[in-house]
């Protein structure tokens, strides 16, 4: 089924894999759904592995930021109207290595597109994703003086690798001491939240077992044991304008389902 928005349709999705995601339908499901900007997560592909059906496709310009690293992390945005601005380059080694961050500027509001990396795979890990959390946050709030001086909006598109509470993850009681799940993480996103930005998908849907992404171990995805890791924040101004979302889940172009938000006003 196709989501009907009135004035701007926005989609984040990580894609494990832009190569991968292509090959399992994307293109096709885009050109029904037909959103108006595409964020997406975790290319894994270099820009000479952007073909032409990846780099325009269901009318959709893509903007790209690739990380140093051959198939490795990796963000873009696609956007059916021309940005007045493109900027790929964040100010932070960290961010700006692994192509975590891209935003376009249009006339009345700016979009992010960001990748903030897990720390599964040890300490040293999480302390880096620490580090990047904080200098997002510092961006935020860049962001929003920026909005309270010039009344400009701004959404962010985020695969942020937390599951903010309890009702964002199946098995929570077993994960509070896992990356993704830790205290700190969840305080970090509560203090966004906290100092104005709206998460855009629990203002409009406050139901349990509503989750973005499946471990690729045992039925997960069978039994929907998931994590909603993946994130529309908006300024206030933008998030009231919000009618509408969705999760697409009846087919898998990735280890993570796409997240559209319906917008009735710029």
């Amino acid at each position: 089924m196709r989501i009907i928005c009135r004035v701007l349709q926005v989609t984040t999705l990580n894609l494990n894999g832009i190569r991968a995601a292509f090959r399992k339908g994307l293109a096709q499901w885009l050109k029904i759904q037909k959103p108006d900007i595409l964020c997406v997560q975790e290319l894994k592909a270099q820009q000479k592995d952007i073909s032409a059906e990846m780099a325009t496709v269901a009318g959709l310009q893509g903007y790209f930021s690739y990380a140093q690293r051959p198939g490795y992390s990796g963000v873009g945005i696609y956007s059916r109207q021309t940005p007045q601005a493109v900027s790929t380059t964040f100010g932070d080694s960290a961010i700006d290595s692994e192509g975590r961050f891209i935003q376009l500027d249009f006339p009345t509001y700016s979009i992010v597109s960001l990748y903030v990396p897990s720390g599964t795979s040890g300490e040293a890990r999480q302390q880096v994703k620490y580090q990047i959390m904080e200098r997002v946050a510092q961006r935020f709030a860049e962001y929003r003086t920026e909005a309270a001086n010039s009344g400009r909006e701004f959404i962010i598109c985020a695969d942020w690798n937390i599951a903010h509470t309890q009702k964002d993850i199946r098995n929570w009681r077993a994960n509070q001491k896992k990356s993704g799940f830790l205290p700190e993480e969840r305080q970090w996103v509560s203090t966004q939240l906290a100092d104005g930005w709206v998460d855009v998908f629990r203002q409009l849907n406050d139901n349990e077992d509503e989750y973005t992404w499946w471990s690729n171990r045992g039925n997960a995805w069978a039994n929907n044991v998931g994590w909603r890791l993946d994130y529309q924040l908006a300024t206030a101004g933008l998030a009231q304008q919000a009618e509408s979302t969705a999760i697409y889940k009846d087919e898998r172009f990735s280890d993570h389902a796409p997240i559209t938000i319906c917008y009735n006003s710029l």
